[in-house]
């Protein structure tokens, strides 16, 4: 059950841009979090040193410019142990800030303030290095129509945050798991018999709200999953620009393009070239740096 502090959180929606992230999710993330860094005994440095009562007034900054994803779980984790602990944002998850811009003031109980800093930090770093790496390959491509997206390549137990950090860098989802759509890969095509018996059986158990998409490495496979008439999305996997452009001009707006393998912000532009519909990388979930923010106690 939500606690009140997260759902005065949600309602006020300052820290949210268009993508949403669900109440839940933090709940669950932060009371995750917390409970794995204060173990049985919480915060003995803090116990033992901060007197009870003792306040503290704090900002937030982004020591290193960049896109910001993360400040409702970053509120979410003080309030979890303060819930009357008073935050003011200075930003919203989305904005692209500069270096030693002020993101939030954090004002009240210290003990609860210095036991939840790291959690905090973790999750806005983390979140923040995703949407500031997403936002430069959404850059990067400028006027093409090419749409950034992600994979299932995801930290577990953290996939839904690091999907709404690619959606605040400007970026789209792919599918969240295996149970929102259907997606043939090439072992799926291996043991199913082949390109047009993968295809029947997958429309024959799809409902009608469920795409379809199949991953091909060759025009070849491209043209049999053509003649079939029965996928939504093709998935051309690892194919150099030059057939990129002509899997483009083969499909002829049939079907929907994905484009992905060793995609990187030195390739995106020559591929979003191609005209495909996407492009997506899982090195923006598993491979990006953090954000460099800090907690800075001013009194």
């Amino acid at each position: 059950m939500l606690t009140r502090a997260t759902e005065t959180l949600i309602e006020q929606s300052l820290l949210y841009p268009t993508g949403f992230l669900s109440p839940l999710a933090i709940e669950e993330a932060v009371t995750r979090a917390l409970d794995e860094d204060l173990g049985r005994a919480g915060d003995v440095t803090s116990i033992a040193t901060i007197p009870v009562g003792t306040g503290s007034r704090t900002i937030l900054v982004a020591r290193k410019a960049g896109t910001i994803a993360g400040l409702p779980l970053v509120a979410a984790t003080f309030r979890k142990l303060s819930p009357d602990i008073e935050i003011k944002p200075a930003a919203r998850d989305g904005d692209a800030v500069a270096a030693k811009t002020v993101l939030m003031h954090i004002n009240g109980d210290a003990r609860a303030v210095l036991s939840a800093e790291r959690v905090a930090l973790n999750f806005l770093g983390h979140l923040s290095g995703i949407a500031t790496a997403t936002a430069a390959y959404v850059a990067k491509i400028g006027q093409h129509k090419t749409r950034i997206c992600c994979t299932r390549k995801t930290t577990p137990g953290l996939r839904a945050l690091e999907k709404y950090a690619i959606r605040c860098g400007g970026g789209f989802n792919h599918r969240f798991g295996l149970d929102d759509a259907i997606l043939i890969k090439d072992n799926h095509i291996a043991v199913a018999g082949g390109i047009r018996a993968v295809l029947e059986r997958a429309r024959a158990a799809a409902g009608h709200l469920v795409k379809i998409e199949i991953e091909v490495d060759s025009l070849d496979q491209l043209q049999e999953v053509i003649d079939c008439k029965l996928a939504d999305v093709v998935l051309i996997d690892n194919f150099q620009p030059a057939d990129m452009r002509k899997a483009v001009a083969m499909v002829g707006g049939r079907m929907v393009i994905e484009a992905s393998g060793g995609i990187t912000l030195d390739s995106i532009v020559e591929i979003a070239a191609t005209g495909v519909d996407y492009a997506s990388s899982g090195a923006l979930t598993h491979s990006v740096q953090n954000l460099d923010v800090a907690l800075d106690i001013e009194i």
